[in-house]
């Protein structure tokens, strides 16, 4: 929303658990060098870093944002093709610097429509061009499978959102509009911004933070069970383990109808089962990227799982901000109170 994002841009501090979490000191933080793109001959090929306990190193902050506008689904005329052209990167590039450079201009063209959002350089960047053609990798074609024949016809209480002109109740927008939750793939795909997620490390346990709506996860690597089935949350329940230098992450116990596992916004495409239970992975290849990858799995929902990957890099200076939400959500207000005067008025008539 506009409304929160005019809040957020300007917050200069983050949440307790972030400072908290921040307060400890831990390698990895500061973003390192670009590693090279190929290995020199006779040279050493790159080592993650271990942790002082002897973990895989994945500690810092990192962000999405060269894959903002990257559809989760593939556009047809890409047919199987996950990667771009060279010749393709070499067109966004330019759309890239071509972007920065009006970023820096103060004003607009005197025939530009006025909008009652904040300018569009408020929002946050592509530093380079990303080299897929959509976030979904399988199935092969890059779009979501067949839905089951019940999740065809399911209705979700996700809410209207704000395309309901009229909302009777805030029961009617969705759980990310009311400041809920993003539900754990809506916290990491890449958005129009606020995409950063912090990753912190102890012995036995990873944490996780999204900026968006500052969902956080603390995460147990000691092999202990999922906690009962009676016990659903928006975010699930995480229970991570190591396989080699990658850190895998399942989670399960996630409420009924109520998430989903399309879209940004947490709230958009068919609403996930109890079923659902998702599968991540986190691999540090570079000195600042690590290989992100999700695995979605609802037989209730879909005829088949289905994996998105992406990148997620540490950008010098990239910081987390809080997320203040609640604050600046004045849209929901406005929207309750405007539907309220519109019945007023249609009761006076009659």
């Amino acid at each position: 929303m506009r409304q929160r994002f005019l809040v957020s841009i300007g917050v200069l501090m983050t949440i307790g658990l972030v400072i908290t979490l921040m307060s400890i000191p831990v390698a990895g933080q500061t973003p390192a060098p670009k590693a090279a793109s190929a290995t020199k001959a006779g040279a050493k090929p790159w080592t993650p870093p271990k942790t002082p306990w002897g973990d895989p190193d994945l500690q810092g902050i990192y962000t999405s944002d060269d894959y903002i506008g990257v559809g989760l689904q593939r556009q047809p005329q890409f047919g199987d093709r996950l990667y771009l052209t060279e010749q393709e990167i070499s067109q966004r590039e330019s759309t890239i610097a071509n972007q920065a450079k009006n970023d820096l201009v103060d004003t607009v063209a005197a025939n530009a429509r006025v909008g009652t959002g904040p300018p569009g350089h408020w929002g946050e960047r592509a530093k380079r061009p990303p080299k897929q053609t959509s976030l979904i990798v399988d199935p092969p074609t890059g779009r979501f499978p067949d839905l089951v024949p019940e999740a065809q016809t399911r209705r979700a209480p996700l809410g209207a959102g704000v395309e309901n002109p009229d909302p009777a109740s805030w029961e009617d927008f969705s759980f990310y509009i009311r400041c809920i939750s993003r539900g754990v793939t809506g916290s990491i795909y890449p958005v129009i911004y606020g995409n950063g997620t912090h990753i912190v490390q102890s012995p036995g346990y990873v944490a996780i933070m999204h900026e968006m709506v500052h969902e956080a996860r603390i995460i147990p690597l000691d092999s202990r069970p999922h906690t009962g089935s009676g016990i659903r949350s928006y975010m699930g329940d995480s229970r991570g383990r190591w396989v080699g230098n990658t850190l895998v992450v399942e989670t399960t116990n996630f409420l009924n109808n109520k998430t989903s596992a399309q879209g940004g916004n947490g709230a958009a495409g068919p609403p996930t089962t109890a079923a659902l239970k998702l599968v991540e992975r986190f691999t540090k290849t570079s000195p600042d990227t690590i290989s992100y990858e999700v695995t979605i799995e609802d037989p209730q929902t879909y005829t088949r799982p289905w994996k998105v990957a992406f990148p997620i890099l540490q950008e010098p200076g990239y910081e987390l901000f809080e997320y203040a939400c609640h604050e600046g959500n004045h849209a929901m207000f406005n929207s309750l109170s405007g539907a309220r005067a519109k019945e007023a008025e249609a009761a006076a008539k009659k």
